[in-house]
Order: structure tokens, then C-alpha cells, then sequence
């Protein structure tokens, strides 16, 4: 059902501040921020040869993010995103091997665009996933 990894998320305070750490230390290609006020998030993208990192921020008092950097103040990784081919067979495949779909149960537009679910970390030895269909 999987497919290649589309990206690995890490959780900043300032995604401005740690694009530039990722720019000038590392020399990497960094993408316009964009404010996805649905997902409570601010995101840069870190574009690689084979993959992506997704840098967040948080916006919003109920924003994941926010949560998340209460409880790990230098942030760190906070979820994976695998790609699928068909977001709605990767949901009714999730659910009827009773995994917990984030959320309303059913997919959002994700930052590219795309739809995308999220998969509760109890299903996946305590990582966060996400799936975005390509």
C-alpha cells in the first residue's frame, strides 16, 4: 500500500529560523513558508535529491505543533509521511485492520495540495503517520 517516503516532519518554534540553520549551515534549498491554518501549522519545505523535511511551526492555541513543543521545547521529529496511490483504499484498508484515522476519519489537503490522513501512533509502534496520496 506504501510508497516511497515523501518526507520526515520536525517541529521548530520559528521555521524562518531553522530554514536559515538548514540554508546556510547545510546549503540546503529551502521553500516559501506557507500558513495551513486548517492543520494549525506554518511550514517550510527542505528540498532534497530523494526527500523532503517538513519544518512546522505552529499558529493558532490549538495547533498539534503547539502541543507538541510544550512537551519537547527544542522541538524534534513529530511525524513520517509515506505516499500513497489512493488516499480513500489506504483509509478503508486502515480502518478495517482497526487503526485510528486522526482527525474526522476521512482525508484533508495537506500542504501540497494533495489529501492526506494521519494514522493515531498507537497503530505504529508510537510514530505519528502520515499518508498523502500522489
Amino acid at each position: 500500500m506504501i510508497g516511497k517516503l515523501n518526507h520526515v516532519a520536525i517541529a521548530v518554534t520559528s521555521v524562518e529560523a531553522a530554514a536559515k540553520q538548514y540554508k546556510s549551515i547545510l546549503g540546503a534549498n529551502i521553500s516559501s513558508p506557507m500558513d495551513l491554518p486548517l492543520h494549525g501549522v506554518k511550514t517550510i519545505f527542505v528540498e532534497l535529491d530523494n526527500t523532503k523535511i517538513e519544518l512546522l511551526e505552529p499558529i493558532g492555541d490549538n495547533s498539534p505543533i503547539k502541543k507538541f513543543l510544550k512537551n519537547n521545547p527544542l522541538g524534534g521529529i513529530h511525524h513520517i509521511c509515506y505516499e500513497v496511490s489512493n488516499i480513500i483504499d489506504a483509509c478503508d484498508k486502515l480502518k478495517a485492520e482497526g487503526a485510528t484515522i486522526l482527525g474526522s476519519g476521512e482525508p484533508t489537503i495537506g500542504a501540497h495540495g494533495k489529501p492526506v490522513i494521519f494514522i493515531h501512533p498507537k497503530n505504529f509502534n508510537g510514530t505519528l503517520i502520515e499518508l498523502e496520496e500522489v
